[in-house]
C-alpha cells in the first residue's frame, strides 16, 4: 500500500481538524499545565480512536493502546506518541496494512511517533527481555478497539512485575545509576536535561514502577508536586523552542521563566532545583528501602523462624544504641523508643551527628517525627547542640546524605534561618560543580579532613558551612557574609572574639587564593596587607586551611599544587609578618647564576635566549633551567599545566604537572610582553602564570635584560621546540612576524562557536595593592591571543609592565599587571584610570 493510498482512506478522520484544535489549545494562554497536558491527551485520544475506527472497520481482535508518557495522560506539546497496536494473532499482512493507516497521518502532521504492532504474547516477551518496554507498558492505557485485549495485557504485564520484582529492581536501580553517572545531578546542572538527569522525570517514573510492584513505596508528600513542576518546564520549553528537547539550555532559560510566569532564568532554575531534590530524595529513600526488603527476603525461612522472637513471628530487629535517644536498626539511624523530641531539642543534631559518624542514613520516619515534634533551640543554643553541629560537619563524606535527609524535611532552615536564602541557588560559573549550599556541605567536607592541621578545628567546619553564605544577598558575598556568619556564631552559642574569627574568615575566604594567583608577593605591600586584614597567627591557621577546602569543593580547575604552593608561600610571608619579622624590602628575589647566565647571553648576541623546563612541583629558587642551547630539552610533551580539570586528585594531595617553564631574556626594548604573548597564542600554548622583571647585567656592562619566568602548556598535541618558538619570537621583535594577522586568519579559518553572549571585560585599577607600580586588574572571557591583546593595550598605552600574573577560571580570565612609568615609578590616579580604560575599550573592540 502507498503512502498516497493511506492518506485518502483515512481523510475521514480530519486531521487538518485536529491539527487546527492542537495548536489552539496549545497558543491559548488560559490553559497550561496539567490541564492543558490532560486536553491535549484527551484531543489526542479521539483523533486516534476516529483514525483506528476508520482503519479497522470495526473488527474485533485488535486494540490501540498508548503505553509510556502518553499513557500516563501527559503529553508536552512536542512530546512523541508512544503507541501499540495489538492484535490477536491474525495475519501479519493484514496487521501491517492496518498499521500503515494509523501511523502515516500521525507522520504526516509532523509529530514523532514510538509505535510497534505486538500480539500480546509478544509484548509480554519483549518486556521480560527489555526493561524499557516493560516500564512503558506499566503506564499501557486502552485508547481504542478491543477493551478485552488491552485489559488482559495490562493485568498480565502488572503480574510479571510484580512476580518479577526481586529480579527487575536492582536492573531498574543500575539502570538509575547508570544513567545518573552519564548525565549528572539535574539539581546541580546549569544546563539539565529535565528528563534524563538524576533527579528528573525518568526517576520519577522509576519510583512509580516500585510502587507498582508492591515491595517498595517512595515517600509521597511533595513527590507528585516536584514531578508536575519538571512537567510545567519541560512544556515551556518545548513551546519556547518548538523542538522536542528536554535540556534546558542557558541561553533559553529566561524566555521559559517568562512564559511560567518567574522572574528570571535564576528562579526557573532554583525551581528545577527544588523539584529534582525531592526527587532525588525520594529516590535514595526508596532505593534503600527496596534493598532491605530484597535482603530480608534473601533469608531462608528456617533462618527467619529461629531469629523470630514474640513479633507475630517476625524477625526481631536488633537496635544497637548509638547516643542518647538513637539507635541503628537495619542499617539505618532513627530514634530510640524512650526518645522523646518534643522534649528534646538538641535530638536533630544529636540524631544527625550519630548518624554521620556511623556513616549510615537517617531513616525517612527518623527524621518525620524530628520535624514534625521536637521543640525549637533556645537562643543561644546550649554547648551540646554547638558540639553536635560541628561533629556533623567533621564526619566528612556521610555528612552529605544525612544533611539532606534535614534538608529535605525543612531541618536545617528551622537550625540555620539563613540557609532558606541559598538553598537550591545555581552559581553561574563553569568552575563551581554545585549550587551554593552543596557548595557549603562540600567544603565542610573537605576542611573536616584539614581539622588536624589547625588548633581549633571546630571554627574551621562551622567558617567553611558560612563561607558563601552572603550569595543570598545582593552586592558582596563576602560583606554579606560576615554580617551573617557573626549573627549566626552568636546564635549558636560562640563568644564575642570565636565570632569575630569567623566574622574575619569569612569576609576574607577568597583572600589568600586571590592575592597569591594575582599580586606580586615580593612588593612588601601585598604580604602586609594581608597580614592587616588577618590579624593573628592563628586566624591565618584557619583562613590557609578554608581556602584550601573552598577551592578543593569548588571544582577542579580550582585547585591545583601550584596554586597550593603560591597560597602556601603567601602564608608563610605574612606569617613571618604576624610573628614580628618585617616584610622583606627587596623588589624581587636575587637572580640565580643561571638567570644571570641567560642575560648576559641574551645581551651579548642582541636577541631572545629561551630555556624550557618541565614542571611537576613548584621551582626552587635555586632550580636550574634547562640548557637554553638545547631547543629539545625536556619539555612536558602532556602539555597539562595547573588547574588543569582532573590534575588533582579530592584530597589535593598528589602533585599534578605544571605544564613547562618557559624562561626568555631578552635586552630591555618595547613591545616584549606582546611579542612574546602572540608567539605563544601562534603555538597554542596557554599562559599560566608569568612574571617579568628586568636584570641589571654585571658590573662594566651598560644596559639591562627582561627576564620573563612563564608557565606555559599546550593546548593540545605535543610542545613546539625551543628553536622553532626563538625564530618566531626574533621575527615578532623586529616586526616582520605579523602576529595580529596570523591570529586573525586562523580565527577565520576555524571559527569558535558562539554559545551565550559572555559578560563585556572589566579592566580596574587596585587601589593601594601596591607601592612599587600601579597595579591593573582584567577580567574578561579567556580565548586565544587574549594576553597578546592585553600586552599590546598596555604597549599601546605607554606603560611599562613590571609583571603580569595570569590566571584561568572555567572561561574566565583573570589577571593583573604591575605597570610603571618609563622611569619606573607607578602611574597617578588620573592616568592609571585612563590606562584602565583604554585597555578595557581595547577588549570590546
Amino acid at each position: 500500500m502507498t503512502r498516497t493510498d493511506v492518506t485518502e482512506e483515512t481523510e475521514g478522520s480530519e486531521p487538518g481538524g485536529y491539527a487546527a484544535a492542537r495548536l489552539r489549545l496549545l497558543t491559548e494562554g488560559a490553559r497550561s499545565g496539567p490541564p492543558r497536558r490532560r486536553a491535549l491527551a484527551d484531543l489526542t485520544d479521539d483523533w486516534l480512536a476516529g483514525l483506528f475506527g476508520s482503519a479497522t472497520g470495526g473488527h474485533t481482535g485488535l486494540s490501540l493502546v498508548a503505553v509510556g508518557g502518553y499513557g500516563r495522560g501527559e503529553l508536552s506539546p512536542r512530546s512523541d506518541l508512544d503507541l501499540l497496536l495489538l492484535h490477536d494473532g491474525r495475519d501479519d499482512k493484514a496487521v501491517a496494512a492496518l498499521a500503515d493507516r494509523l501511523w502515516y497521518p500521525v507522520w504526516d502532521l509532523g509529530l514523532d511517533l514510538d509505535h510497534s504492532v505486538r500480539t500480546p504474547q509478544q509484548a509480554r516477551k519483549t518486556a521480560g527481555e527489555d526493561l524499557k518496554v516493560q516500564l512503558g507498558l506499566l503506564d499501557a492505557r486502552h485508547l481504542a478497539g478491543d477493551l478485552g485485549l488491552t485489559s488482559a495485557l495490562r493485568t498480565a504485564v502488572l503480574a510479571d512485575w510484580r512476580n518479577q520484582a526481586p529480579k527487575r529492581l536492582p536492573e531498574l536501580r543500575d539502570l538509575c545509576a547508570e544513567r545518573a553517572e552519564r548525565q549528572g545531578e539535574l539539581r546541580f546542572l546549569l544546563e539539565p536535561d529535565l528528563k534524563e538527569a538524576r533527579g528528573g522525570l525518568r526517576d520519577a517514573t522509576a519510583l512509580r514502577a516500585v510502587a507498582a510492584s508492591w515491595l517498595a513505596d517512595a515517600p509521597r508528600e511533595g513527590l507528585a508536586d516536584a514531578r508536575r513542576r519538571l512537567l510545567d518546564v519541560r512544556d515551556a520549553l518545548h513551546l519556547a523552542t518548538g523542538r522536542a528537547t528536554d535540556r534546558l539550555a542557558l541561553q533559553e532559560q529566561d524566555e521559559v521563566a517568562a512564559g511560567l510566569g518567574l522572574l528570571d532564568g535564576d528562579a526557573l532554575l532554583r525551581q528545577v532545583y527544588e523539584a529534582a531534590r525531592v526527587i532525588s530524595y525520594a529516590g535514595d529513600v526508596t532505593w534503600r528501602e527496596v534493598g532491605r526488603v530484597l535482603r530480608s527476603r534473601s533469608v531462608r525461612p528456617r533462618l527467619r523462624a529461629m531469629m523470630s522472637g514474640r513479633n507475630g513471628g517476625k524477625p526481631a530487629a536488633e537496635r544497637s544504641p548509638l547516643a542518647e535517644g538513637v539507635v541503628e536498626q537495619d542499617g539505618e539511624v532513627v530514634l530510640a523508643r524512650t526518645a522523646r523530641p518534643e522534649r528534646d531539642p538538641v535530638l536533630p543534631l544529636r540524631a544527625a551527628a550519630a548518624a554521620a559518624q556511623a556513616g549510615l542514613p537517617l531513616s525517612l520516619h527518623a527524621v518525620r517525627r524530628l520535624a514534625a515534634t521536637a521543640r525549637p533551640l533556645p537562643t543561644p543554643w546550649p554547648a551540646e547542640a554547638r558540639e553536635q553541629l560541628v561533629t556533623l560537619l567533621g564526619s566528612g563524606r556521610p555528612t552529605v546524605q544525612v544533611w539532606e535527609a534535614l534538608e529535605a524535611e525543612g531541618l536545617v532552615t528551622r537550625l540555620l534561618p539563613d540557609w532558606e536564602r541559598v538553598r537550591c541557588r545555581p552559581q553561574h560559573n563553569a568552575v563551581h560543580l554545585w549550587t551554593v549550599d552543596r557548595h557549603l556541605i562540600e567544603t565542610a567536607v573537605r576542611a573536616a579532613g584539614f581539622t588536624r592541621r589547625v588548633h581549633r578545628p571546630d571554627l574551621l567546619l562551622v567558617a567553611a558551612l558560612l563561607h558563601d553564605i552572603g550569595k543570598g544577598w545582593p552586592g558582596d558575598h563576602s560583606v554579606a557574609g560576615e554580617t551573617i556568619a557573626r549573627d549566626v556564631a552568636a546564635r549558636i552559642g560562640f563568644d564575642r572574639a570565636d565570632a569575630a574569627v569567623l566574622a574575619t574568615l569569612v569576609r576574607h575566604h577568597l583572600l589568600l587564593v586571590e592575592t597569591a594567583t594575582r599580586r606580586d608577593l615580593d612588593d612588601p605591600a601585598t604580604v602586609r596587607a594581608v597580614a592587616a586584614a588577618v590579624g593573628t597567627e592563628r586566624t591565618l591557621e584557619l583562613l590557609h586551611a578554608l581556602t584550601e577546602a573552598d577551592a578543593l569543593a569548588t571544582g577542579p580547575a580550582a585547585w591545583s599544587s601550584w596554586r597550593g604552593s603560591l597560597v602556601a608561600d603567601l602564608v608563610k610571608r605574612v606569617a613571618g609578618v604576624l610573628a614580628g619579622e618585617p616584610a622583606a624590602e627587596t623588589e624581587a628575589a636575587a637572580p640565580t647564576a643561571e638567570h644571570e647566565r641567560l642575560a648576559v647571553e641574551a645581551f651579548r648576541t642582541g636577541g631572545p635566549v629561551l630555556a624550557l623546563r618541565a614542571q611537576t612541583e613548584p621551582p626552587a629558587d635555586a632550580a636550574q633551567p634547562s640548557d637554553p642551547s638545547d631547543p629539545s630539552g625536556p619539555a612536558d610533551a602532556s602539555g597539562r599545566g595547573p588547574g588543569d580539570p582532573g590534575a588533582v586528585d579530592p584530597a589535593g594531595t598528589v602533585p599534578e604537572p605544571l605544564g613547562v617553564e618557559l624562561l626568555i631574556a631578552v635586552p630591555d626594548q618595547a613591545g616584549v610582553l606582546p611579542a612574546v604573548a602572540g608567539v605563544l597564542a601562534l603555538h597554542r600554548l596557554t599562559v599560566r602564570t608569568a612574571e617579568l622583571r628586568s636584570l641589571p647585567l654585571p658590573d662594566g656592562v651598560d644596559g639591562s635584560v627582561l627576564l620573563l619566568d612563564w608557565r606555559v602548556a599546550a593546548q593540545y598535541g605535543s610542545l613546539p621546540q625551543a628553536a622553532r618558538l626563538r625564530a618566531d619570537l626574533v621575527r615578532a621583535l623586529d616586526g616582520t612576524l605579523d602576529i595580529a594577522g596570523r591570529l586573525a586568519e586562523r580565527d577565520a579559518a576555524h571559527p569558535r562557536r558562539r554559545g551565550v553572549e559572555p559578560p563585556p571585560p572589566r579592566v580596574t585599577v587596585a587601589p593601594a595593592a601596591s607601592r612599587l607600580a600601579t597595579v591593573i586588574e582584567v577580567r574578561a572571557q579567556d580565548a586565544p591571543g587574549l594576553l597578546f591583546r592585553l600586552g599590546r593595550a598596555l604597549e599601546a598605552a605607554g606603560v611599562r609592565v613590571r609583571s603580569a600574573h595570569v590566571s584561568t577560571l572555567g572561561a574566565n580570565a583573570v589577571d593583573a599587571f604591575y605597570v610603571t612609568r618609563g622611569e619606573g615609578v607607578p602611574l597617578p590616579g588620573e592616568e592609571a584610570a585612563s590606562v584602565a580604560r583604554e585597555v578595557e575599550e581595547s577588549l570590546r573592540g
